[in-house]
């Protein structure tokens, strides 16, 4: 019988050693022996072993130890240990699994035993690999989406207005989108989306928006008037039993000769600007319109605002990842909070968005945010 699988044993006594090479090794197997914990350690180390049989009692690192080391080790994260044992009541039992191992055989060996246990082990070690290389493909399959992804997200502005963003998708892949660019020389438009979920089912109506918008696939739109474009939205995205995602949206659009910008939203954190060079009064307004998620209900409507840009203006749009973020503290912090970091940034770091980010970054208690956290940054002069 011919195996490509090698097994590990490690145990102390020589003649446990010579047994169970002798019956692995009729079986087809490669046999690797290490005479004490340590030893064994290296040898899993060096060859990554598809099996481990590893004595429980032994001077030094007993089977335990080994054990934990073995599992805690990424590269042998698949790798079966069966624990060799005289012990056999529940609360031994309750222990090695604790600390990581697969199975038991108990001594003295017996030889059907041992074989139906390494076949059975060696047939999980084998599935663990294969979810293993399926799980590297899907990630990598994630990471060319994401890459994608954030092939289509537009590229910073410098004239003549100065646009940056920040964007952190929660997962690789995740629901939030924008865009800006020119309807004509004069006129702006600019928007940001955020899809409820996170992931692929969440990324694919924000993609299927951005392109949708972008290529002005929608015959007869105004594109100039935010409140057409939501409602045009709405009536193109509706929910249905088999489709429950919906979207908010805050959907602008600037005359850059009058500075006027209008303006609508669907659902969305409202935008804030922030005007003048006090940092003593600074002028702080909050634009947001009535309206609720593209794709909930069918009869919605939607209405814009206007307002003035004054000079020395920023303009900030975002999803609501920015400010709804467990704290150290445990507590969550508020989009107020957050409107008063920015307009602190705008005179302490002339707004710099990576500043910004980093201050955001240190109020997360997670290692990751819990949802995506998309910022876009317009400098009107």
């Amino acid at each position: 019988m011919i195996s490509i699988f090698q097994i590990l044993v490690i145990d102390d006594d020589p003649a446990v050693q010579i047994l169970l090479t002798r019956m692995l090794e009729r079986q087809g197997y490669k046999v690797l022996v290490a005479t004490n914990g340590q030893e064994g350690i290296a040898k899993a180390i060096a060859c990554c072993p598809a099996l481990i049989i590893c004595d429980w009692i032994m001077p030094g690192l007993n089977g335990l130890e080994v054990c934990q080391r073995i599992k805690t080790d990424p590269q042998l994260s698949t790798t079966f240990f069966i624990l060799l044992t005289s012990l056999d009541s529940v609360a031994d039992r309750v222990k090695g699994l604790d600390a990581g191992a697969d199975d038991f055989i108990t001594k003295p060996i017996e030889q059907n035993e041992l074989q139906a246990r390494v076949r059975a082990g060696l047939r999980l070690h084998q599935l663990s690999r294969d979810l293993q290389t399926q799980k590297q493909i899907l990630e990598a399959e994630l990471a060319e989406a994401a890459e994608y992804v954030r092939s289509l997200l537009p590229n910073p502005m410098t004239h003549p207005l100065n646009i940056n963003f920040q964007f952190i998708p929660s997962r690789q892949l995740g629901g939030d989108c924008f865009d800006y660019y020119w309807l004509d020389s004069d006129y702006l438009a600019i928007y940001l989306l955020d899809t409820a979920g996170h992931g692929l089912r969440a990324t694919l109506p924000s993609i299927s928006v951005l392109n949708l918008l972008r290529s002005h696939a929608l015959a007869g739109l105004n594109y100039y008037q935010p409140s057409d474009v939501l409602q045009a939205l709405n009536n193109t995205f509706q929910m249905t039993y088999r489709n429950d995602k919906y979207f908010t949206i805050w959907y602008g659009v600037y005359n850059r000769v009058k500075r006027q910008l209008i303006y609508a939203s669907a659902g969305h954190p409202p935008a804030v600007l922030l005007s003048g060079k006090s940092p003593i009064k600074p002028k702080v307004k909050t634009l947001k319109t009535p309206g609720m998620p593209v794709g909930m209900f069918p009869e919605v409507k939607y209405v814009d605002d206007f307002c003035h840009i004054e000079e020395s203006s920023s303009l900030y749009i975002f999803s609501d990842g920015a400010y709804e973020i467990t704290k150290l503290d445990g507590t969550i912090w508020t989009l107020d909070a957050f409107i008063q970091m920015l307009v602190n940034s705008q005179f302490q770091c002339d707004g710099k968005l990576d500043q910004i980010l980093n201050d955001i970054i240190s109020l997360n208690s997670k290692e990751a945010f819990e949802d995506d956290l998309s910022i876009i940054q317009v400098k009107f002069d």
